[in-house]
């Protein structure tokens, strides 16, 4: 690595770039949308891709070949640049996450960019184009929402919780979300479901949310969001495991005081079958 500050180097590109194509996202956003033609979409009708999407990763990935060349990029939109050596920076980037909050004008969407190093996340910011706030994080040193320390809840009952989720764009496992989230409603404080899994984590962070899983989530969706949890000291859980009863595809965060608690219940209810 550069030097014993190479995460809060690689933070501070993280928001200077993530800063730059927040602004993008804005100016683009009412063309995007108001031109039929401009809007594309993925896996289903109501997942949407627009111009501002496309935009948002050039210009992205433009900044980072120009600060630092040598390293790698994964976006949603444009892919991998390759496959990183050992010790090489790899770019994990969503330029717009929640985007079909963006195409409808709720305010509830970010631009999210991580770097990791030998498959771990070692900074990242997650920033909020219609407010402004900026999310960061380097490994080791805190996370922040703009110059706040970010706390995780310290509740230790379940039963008072507010949990966030997310719902997949296909309809059939949709369908079999909506149901488990069902089933755990009663169990649960209170649910939300805002659209936009990066800043789900940062409300984990901030102790917003008090938990969040979601099925289904991609590395550009949770790469900054999930650092940023886990330096304000939540527990948090990736895809890649399945022994816990969540299945192999979910992300998990929440406070140490109820995450036990909190996974229990969704094995239960049957969240590995999503």
């Amino acid at each position: 690595m550069d030097s014993p500050l190479h995460e809060e180097v690689l933070e501070g590109l993280a928001v200077t770039i993530a800063r730059e194509t927040a602004a993008l996202a804005l100016t683009v956003r009412e063309r995007a949308v108001a031109d039929p033609g401009r809007l594309d979409t993925k896996s289903s009708a109501t997942d949407v891709v627009t111009e501002g999407d496309r935009a948002c990763e050039a210009l992205v990935r433009e900044r980072l070949a120009t600060a630092r060349p040598d390293d790698l990029v994964l976006g949603e939109e444009g892919g991998t640049s390759g496959t990183p050596a050992p010790g090489q920076v790899r770019w994990i980037v969503d330029p717009i996450d929640g985007t079909v909050n963006y195409t409808h004008g709720l305010p509830w969407f970010s631009v999210s960019i991580g770097a990791e190093v030998d498959g771990v996340v070692v900074a990242g910011a997650v920033v909020e184009p219609v407010s402004g706030r900026v999310w960061r994080a380097a490994r080791g040193h805190g996370a922040f929402r703009d110059d706040v320390p970010l706390r995780a809840s310290a509740l230790e009952d379940l039963r008072l919780g507010v949990v966030g989720t997310g719902l997949n764009y296909d309809p059939a496992r949709r369908g079999r979300q909506a149901a488990v989230l069902a089933r755990i409603a009663t169990s649960v404080g209170d649910v939300r479901r805002t659209g936009c899994a990066s800043l789900d984590l940062c409300a984990v962070a901030a102790g917003w949310l008090d938990g969040f899983y979601e099925h289904g989530l991609q590395p550009w969706d949770v790469a900054a969001g999930s650092l940023i949890a886990e330096e304000a000291g939540a527990v948090v859980r990736l895809p890649g495991r399945s022994e816990d009863g969540l299945g192999d595809e979910a992300t998990l965060a929440a406070p140490a005081g109820i995450v036990a608690a909190l996974v229990a219940l969704l094995a239960a209810e049957g969240a590995g079958e999503i």
